[in-house]
């Protein structure tokens, strides 16, 4: 629905849209307006809902130097303003206050940074300036810290690679991922595997010629599993053979669809190299399992969990649940969560649901759950996790979440996944490969340069020698030297 937005002194208008869709997400209605002003250093909203007026005020403490600072704290103190004015239309505060980004990790690791601070007063800080929840503002502190860690352990030269399957069984009713049921699209899995181990032996030539080392290797989807067990020794026998994996320090497969899982497909993965698996229940519920278009049952992802563990016992496993599915309720949840501890795994995964464009969910009459519920959810998994060992080592935001939560990945020390850290947290360049995957290029004082491939398997096959080219341009820009 079109948004009656209008800026008076600034031309920050990504910036309003941003926060009225963050704190607001139904402003759009007949008699909706904003008015987000700035003059002299302070950022007014003047917003009409629902027939009320409300307003909100954010003054600048201090002009920082520099036009980039300047732009950033301008832009910040538009979206605090439509916050305040937000503020007492809601039913409760926002669990992330004024914030809006999606990796607050790294607002609190710069703070950390720059002022020495330990991970209680960073925590204070982020309920003092953004009005964090105090649950909150500690779980940002501890993740940010597990962040600061990694960062610690890589190099200049350092880089994570990721290799993307977009098929998989089925396609789920929340999913807004790239992905083709195999159902409708089997003719072209084969070719994408042959057009994929061509873009590995590109890649390979391009580390080789730049001198960057792969730390951690991410097999994501789609289901990779999807592939027969011949066509997953194939390709992950291609990576191997065309891209140095000496100094890799994990690899990452999900296995996520129970469905998928075989024996003779655990032995290709173990046999290819990978050392850490993902099973993905999303809920233990069988009523939300057909609900979202999951055509297993919970007993399916515990017999698969348990073929794992014994066809391939030294894989760290992964487990991911989402909060707000159709058809749940916090009591499933917790239900969902408890089987899932009970199974053991290293790591595991609490999302919250997200509304996408281009999801069945958002299409369709499907609806999840209300941020009450969710938030009953997932504060459960707040609580329960710690009781058993587990540590929050990364989190990230999405648009649309239902009230506003987070994601959230939990694991036992010593099994936090380097992939997720160096992605979510942005610590490291990233060699995306397959249909979809976005290739991004770190340089020195944090600025990102990007390219993506296609996104659908089609138009992949059809783009390898501009993708190529693409990357080559984009780590070895126009004069061939890296750095």
């Amino acid at each position: 629905m079109a948004r009656d937005i209008t800026l008076r002194g600034h031309d920050y208008r990504y910036a309003a849209e941003q926060a009225v869709m963050a704190f607001l997400p139904d402003f759009g209605g007949e008699g909706d307006r904003l008015l987000s002003s700035f003059s002299g250093g302070v950022a007014s909203a003047r917003m009409e809902y629902r027939g009320k007026v409300y307003e909100g005020h954010a003054v600048a403490a201090s002009v920082p130097e520099g036009e980039r600072e300047r732009v950033k704290l301008e832009q910040r103190l538009i979206r605090e303003s439509i916050f305040e004015a937000v503020l007492p239309a809601l039913p409760k505060a926002p669990p992330w206050g004024s914030l809006t980004g999606v990796r607050p990790g790294k607002l609190a690791a710069r703070y950390m940074d720059l002022h020495g601070r330990d991970m209680e007063e960073t925590a204070k800080w982020l309920v003092s300036e953004y009005r964090i929840s105090p649950a909150r503002a500690a779980l940002c502190a501890r993740v940010s810290e597990a962040g600061l860690k990694v960062r610690d352990r890589l190099a200049p030269e350092d880089i994570i690679l990721y290799v993307g399957i977009p098929f998989c069984p089925t396609r789920c009713a929340y999913c807004s991922f790239v992905s083709h049921s195999v159902e409708k699209s089997l003719a072209l899995v084969e070719p994408y595997v042959e057009a994929l181990c061509r873009e590995m032996a590109d890649a390979g030539a391009l580390l080789r010629e730049t001198g960057l080392r792969v730390r951690a290797v991410y097999w994501g989807g789609g289901t990779p599993t999807t592939l027969s067990p011949e066509q997953l020794r194939r390709a992950m026998g291609c990576l191997g053979e065309h891209i140095d994996l000496s100094d890799n320090l994990e690899y990452t497969v999900e296995a996520g669809r129970p469905d998928t899982v075989t024996a003779e497909k655990l032995l290709a993965l173990r046999d290819g190299g990978a050392t850490r698996l993902s099973i993905n229940p999303q809920t233990m519920e069988d009523a939300v399992l057909a609900a979202i278009g999951r055509r297993h049952t919970a007993a399916d992802i515990e017999a698969a969990y348990a073929l794992c563990r014994e066809v391939f016992p030294e894989a760290r496993v992964n487990m991911d649940l989402i909060s707000g599915l159709p058809g749940d309720s916090a009591e499933g949840f917790r239900r969902s969560l408890e089987r899932v501890l009970q199974m053991a795994p290293e790591n595991v995964t609490v999302h919250t649901l997200t509304r996408k464009r281009g999801s069945d969910m958002n299409e369709s009459a499907l609806s999840g759950l209300p941020g009450e519920t969710v938030g009953e959810m997932v504060d459960y998994s707040l609580r329960r996790l710690p009781e058993m060992g587990y540590a929050p080592y990364y989190l990230y935001r999405q648009k649309f979440s239902v009230g506003g939560y987070e994601n959230v990945g939990w694991a036992w020390a010593g099994t936090e996944c380097l992939y997720n850290i160096a992605m979510m947290e942005e610590l490291c360049s990233v060699l995306s490969l397959g249909a979809g995957g976005a290739t991004k290029r770190l340089l020195p004082g944090g600025k990102i340069l990007r390219c993506f491939n296609k996104k659908y398997p089609r138009e992949y096959l059809a783009s390898l020698s501009a993708a190529k080219e693409e990357k080559r341009r984009l780590f070895l820009g126009e004069k061939g030297v890296f750095g």
